[in-house]
């Protein structure tokens, strides 16, 4: 006796859901620009990965920002040489640094905080230069000198990466 055949599944995968609606957040009016950031996160030259923020919501414990992804960054000529992609490590950077952001400026954490960790990566899309990809954030707990936020980016609407920072104060 055979086993019966598979049917295809009538169910398709349901897409990824932003973090937040951010259809009501102005996303041209800078809250804190560059040089706001820089007071508040230690990263400089290449590493500066996060150029403004535009949206917090203290009670929700969100934030928004943004990073320009130009043609002019030191990955460019390398990273897929005719064809630049923006490197998932800066993506997931560019998320690290909305996080230390927000739990400086807003919690009010003192000194340095590190990367401790990331976890539920994933890329969705690529993203060139030329780009501005909103970077959301929401913290989901804090403890013991431990903070977890969920961030997300996003380019001209798509997702494009999503994942888990945690931070450690030193």
């Amino acid at each position: 006796m055979r086993p019966a055949a598979r049917r295809p599944s009538s169910h398709q995968p349901m897409p990824p859901k932003l973090l937040f609606d951010i259809s009501n957040i102005d996303l041209d009016k800078v809250l804190y620009d560059k040089q706001a950031v820089r007071e508040v996160n230690p990263q400089r030259g290449d590493m500066e990965h996060l150029d403004a923020i535009v949206h917090v919501d203290p009670a929700e414990h969100r934030i928004v920002g943004y990073k320009d992804v130009r043609d002019d960054e030191f990955w460019v000529p390398g990273h897929i040489p005719g064809r630049p992609l923006l490197p998932g490590v800066i993506m997931i950077e560019s998320g690290a640094q909305l996080a230390s952001f927000y739990t400086k400026k807003v919690l009010g954490w003192q000194g340095f905080i590190g990367f401790g960790g990331v976890n539920e990566v994933k890329f969705r899309q690529q993203v060139t230069p030329g780009c501005r990809m909103y970077i959301l954030g929401q913290r989901i707990w804090e403890r013991h000198r431990r903070i977890c936020c969920n961030v997300q980016g996003i380019v001209r609407g798509e997702l494009v990466f999503e994942a888990q920072i945690l931070g450690t104060q030193m």
